[in-house]
C-alpha cells in the first residue's frame, strides 16, 4: 500500500535562503506517518492505552536530493518495506509534481511505556503487513 499526504510549504518551514529547512523534511514525514497509521485502522492513542505499546524512530536514513521551496504543494508517500518481530521498516518520499525532492528508509520499533522493546501486537501487524500487497 502506498499511502499519499498532501503537505504545502508555509514561511514558517523555509530558511534564510527560502527552501525548506532540512530538518522539517523530519516533521513532514512525521505527519504522513501517524496519517498512514491511521489510514491502516490503527488507533495510537487506544494501542498506548490498552496494550501500553508505543511506536518509536529507531534509524532514520535521509537523503536530500532537491530542495523544495515557499508554497510549494508537496506530497509525501509512504510505503511499507518489511517487518521483523519488533521492527517496522518503511520508505517515505516527499515530491514536487511527482519529482523527487527528499528520500527516507525509516525503521520504527514497537516499545513499552517504559522504553523497552516490544514485539509489534497481532492486531497491528495484521494491518501492516498486508500493506504490502
Amino acid at each position: 500500500m502506498r499511502h499519499e499526504f498532501p503537505i504545502r510549504v508555509y514561511y514558517e518551514d523555509t530558511d534564510l535562503g527560502g527552501i525548506v529547512y532540512y530538518a522539517n523534511y523530519l516533521k513532514f514525514i512525521e505527519r504522513a506517518r501517524t496519517e498512514w497509521v491511521r489510514a491502516l485502522g490503527i488507533d495510537q492513542t487506544r494501542l498506548k492505552a490498552e496494550e501500553g505499546i508505543l511506536f518509536a524512530v529507531r534509524r532514520i536514513e535521509a537523503d536530500y536530493l532537491k530542495p523544495a521551496r515557499f508554497d510549494d504543494e508537496l506530497v509525501v508517500e509512504t510505503r511499507f518495506e518489511a517487518a521483523t518481530g519488533a521492527r517496522i521498516m518503511i520508505e517515505q518520499t516527499v515530491l514536487r509534481q511527482g519529482e523527487r525532492l527528499f528520500q527516507a528508509h525509516v525503521t520504527l520499533v514497537c516499545l513499552t511505556e517504559s522504553g523497552h522493546a516490544a514485539r509489534v501486537p497481532p492486531s497491528v501487524r495484521a494491518r501492516i503487513v498486508p500493506a504490502l500487497h
